[in-house]
């Protein structure tokens, strides 16, 4: 439990939002590639990307380079062998199916021209093959197809198959309101297990659906049926209700059916998947990459007493040893680290006070390893004020022959604001020191006072002045 903690410990709301934010587009891929060649290509590269990662663990520098070529040229591949199924998975026209939905391929294709047309070539007995592809690509498996491109129409789709028409021998294909092209040749199946009144047109249909996700139809010339080819599966057609229904199905259309449970379980386990994946993504950005690094901090005191005042600190900065992802390490600013120690409950005189996890203020993601000094002693006062004398600080000798007869400071007193421990032992306040080398008749000096401690404040305004006579000596000493 502790362990997993430690894991998610760092976890800032940006973070929340960026695994969620890629786990979401993760899972829109699989939605809008699922089922489809593509999908199980990039499942092909995540399993040699774990191959590499475990080869790295294990110290296989060989193997762990073979992969990184074999990625790097399968990603190539999968780019150019797939093109068309790419471009046709992001040329949907609505942004519903694209974002949040689940889109099909042949969602706007107008199917009950499909069901009248193919119930037309029943009536008159003429041989048809007409293909609906989903989301797999038909360029590796089709081969011959003359593009059309035209509007799809009944009067379009029987033309195609009229005997007389040099495309009726092979198939169509239908995407969306077009018909992209005909006399496609389809792989035949090589199932022994289809019916043996089955022709050429039955066995290509179902050699298609084995390879794909396509849905085709079968109309035959021989005994007008109508057979439907689905996921391997043969489906014999009756009614028209009864082929609505199916190509319903296949085209998505959210009145025919809603999503089954296998396909919510599906979808649920994908976007599970997702999540957990951009989790571990992060935490081995996160822990992976994690670094140290030292700050040095002012210390800020707060909630003193204001009638104490701090004479001393052992020190006024901490090192902190931190640790975080090296993007969030290397983000810092200095503003954003903080080190308040509470004065609230320390006394007159020395105050030992520790420095926790608790007195340090660091941003989302990054935890404390060492704080040096860990405690602080921090010398505490009382103020008071207290009047004492200035004393003149003379130095060196009048000039011979001459004598100081009198000195007297202007004002003779000030008052001094400071910690009692401080003025404790203070009777007089000297004044800078004054030569007296260079004096040879009376006058006034305007001087400054030397305070002892930096805790200590002057609180008499005004220049403080020495008035001073000089004599010369007299004969008789």
């Amino acid at each position: 439990m502790e362990a997993l903690f430690y894991l998610f410990s760092g976890v800032r709301w940006q973070d929340a939002l960026d695994i969620l934010l890629n786990a979401y587009i993760l899972f829109r891929l699989y939605v809008l590639f699922r089922g489809t060649n593509v999908i199980r290509s990039l499942l092909a590269i995540c399993v040699l990307w774990v191959v590499s990662k475990v080869a790295i663990s294990l110290g296989l520098i060989i193997t762990n380079w073979a992969m990184q070529g074999v990625i790097t040229v399968a990603a190539l591949i999968v780019i150019i062998v797939f093109r068309n199924e790419i471009s046709s998975v992001l040329q949907t026209k609505s942004l519903k199916s694209f974002f949040w939905g689940i889109p099909r391929h042949q969602f706007n294709t107008p199917l009950n021209v499909i069901v009248e047309s193919v119930f037309e070539l029943a009536r008159k007995k003429i041989g048809a093959l007409i293909v609906l592809p989903l989301k797999q690509g038909l360029d590796s498996v089709v081969q011959g197809e003359i593009p059309i491109r035209g509007s799809l129409s009944q009067e379009m789709l029987v033309s195609i198959f009229w005997p007389d028409n040099p495309l009726h021998d092979g198939a169509a294909i239908i995407q969306g309101k077009r018909i992209t092209s005909a006399a496609a040749i389809l792989p035949l199946s090589k199932s022994r297990d289809l019916p043996s009144f089955y022709g050429t047109r039955h066995r290509a249909a179902s050699g298609l659906t084995e390879l794909t996700d396509a849905l085709v139809i079968v109309v035959s010339e021989e005994r007008g049926e109508i057979t439907l080819f689905k996921d391997n599966q043969a489906h014999t057609i009756h009614n028209r209700l009864a082929l609505g229904k199916l190509l319903q199905e296949h085209a998505g259309d959210d009145s025919a059916s809603k999503p089954s449970r296998r396909q919510t379980m599906e979808l649920f386990a994908a976007g599970l998947i997702s999540l957990l994946c951009f989790t571990g993504i992060w935490l081995s950005f996160s822990k992976g990459m994690e670094t140290l690094a030292t700050q040095e901090v002012p210390v800020e005191f707060i909630n003193p007493d204001k009638k104490m005042e701090i004479i001393s600190s052992s020190a006024s900065d901490v090192k902190l040893l931190i640790s975080g992802a090296r993007p969030l390490i290397k983000a810092i600013k200095p503003e954003q680290i903080n080190v308040k120690l509470n004065l609230s409950q320390s006394v007159v005189g020395i105050n030992k006070l520790s420095v926790t996890r608790e007195n340090i203020t660091l941003p989302p993601g990054i935890s404390l390893k060492k704080v040096e000094p860990s405690e602080l002693n921090i010398t505490l006062d009382t103020l008071i004020e207290k009047e004492v004398p200035i004393q003149p600080n003379w130095i060196g000798t009048l000039p011979k022959g001459l004598v100081m007869t009198e000195a007297t400071a202007i004002p003779a007193n000030v008052q001094i604001t400071g910690g009692g421990l401080a003025l404790r032992d203070i009777s007089t306040i000297f004044t800078q020191q004054i030569s007296l080398d260079k004096l040879s008749v009376s006058g006034t000096t305007t001087v400054s006072l030397i305070m002892n401690s930096p805790s200590l404040h002057l609180e008499t305004k005004g220049p403080i002045q020495i008035k001073y006579r000089i004599t010369k000596k007299s004969s008789l000493l």
